[in-house]
């Protein structure tokens, strides 16, 4: 089937923050800081993981894994939103258009497998503590990773095929800050059905799906911390899930906000200052999560600043 106005785009304009005018080179310096906090704190997380020997354990590693994440999703993001917050025109090109997209889906499934992962690591070890050095062992740590990495490899790429293989029609303006893939369906001609259904499918599995057996692992670990005799001994398996609790909420309270509200509810302002709280305000925080409310974090932080000062 052919179209009569479809058009060959070579970019996107996306409409972002334009209506703030002036506004935008503060927020140009806001977003700019964060990013650069954003790093520090993740790097910080990645040097003292594989430095400090006693953070040598899964619960780690898997924050490694996780900060390594952040550093791509908030990469993918804000680098470009920069660049364009300060010219008069806001342009993506159609091949970095579909490379955000990609990598948004792809560290968002990356994130949502590995707080499950993250989850079933503290619930072996609050509800089985005596098999956990035999059920959490290095290979099957690794295998879990590996398929953390690989997993959003086949949603991304689905995705991206599918939407781009159709003709765009008429406006190329994208009213958000980075390409979503949303808001770049609403621009092809044809039946989208299909794809919305793919989408649909796929944001329950990757999203919903994850976060119902974290709250079903909580479930079982909240049951076993009751049940514990001693106040100490609840009080030390409650601070280890503490941290992991906070982001979930974080994470998966903003994304959900962002995906799972009806589209006529909210406008795309709306939609902006939802999408910015899970791929900007979030991996900014979880750093400062991890190192302030954890005591083995904080001394390893202590004994590297005391190795690298004379």
């Amino acid at each position: 089937m052919m179209w009569s106005n479809q058009t060959e785009l070579n970019e996107f304009i996306l409409l972002g923050f334009s209506s703030l005018g002036q506004l935008q080179i503060l927020l140009f310096v806001v977003f700019l800081l964060i990013y650069i906090v954003t790093l520090m704190g993740n790097t910080l997380i990645i040097l003292i993981t594989r430095m400090d020997i006693a953070l040598q354990n899964p619960m780690y590693f898997f924050l490694q894994n996780l900060a390594f994440a952040e550093v791509g999703f908030i990469t993918t993001i804000v680098p470009e939103m920069l660049v364009n917050l300060l010219p008069q025109k806001k342009t993506i090109s159609v091949s970095g258009c579909r490379a955000q997209i990609f990598g948004v889906v792809y560290f968002v499934t990356m994130e949502c497998f590995l707080f499950i992962v993250m989850a079933y690591d503290r619930f072996v070890t609050i509800c089985n503590p005596l098999r956990y050095a035999i059920i959490m062992g290095r290979k099957f740590c690794m295998l879990l990773v590996t398929a953390v990495w690989t997993s959003g490899i086949p949603v991304g790429t689905t995705l991206i095929i599918w939407l781009f293989s159709f003709p765009f029609c008429g406006s190329n303006t994208v009213p958000h800050f980075f390409c979503d893939a949303p808001p770049i369906l609403q621009l092809v001609c044809g039946d989208t059905s299909n794809v919305e259904l793919f989408s649909l499918i796929g944001t329950l599995i990757i999203i919903l799906c994850p976060f119902l057996l974290i709250l079903v692992s909580y479930t079982y670990i909240i049951g076993t911390i009751l049940r514990m005799p001693s106040a100490e001994g609840r009080r030390k398996a409650f601070s280890t899930c503490s941290s992991h609790i906070i982001v979930v909420t974080l994470f998966y309270g903003s994304t959900s906000l962002t995906h799972f509200r009806p589209k006529s509810s909210y406008s795309a302002g709306t939609r902006q200052l939802l999408s910015l709280s899970y791929t900007v305000f979030t991996p900014m925080l979880n750093p400062l999560i991890y190192t302030l409310r954890n005591k083995e974090v904080r001394g390893a932080m202590n004994r590297l600043l005391q190795r690298s000062v004379p």
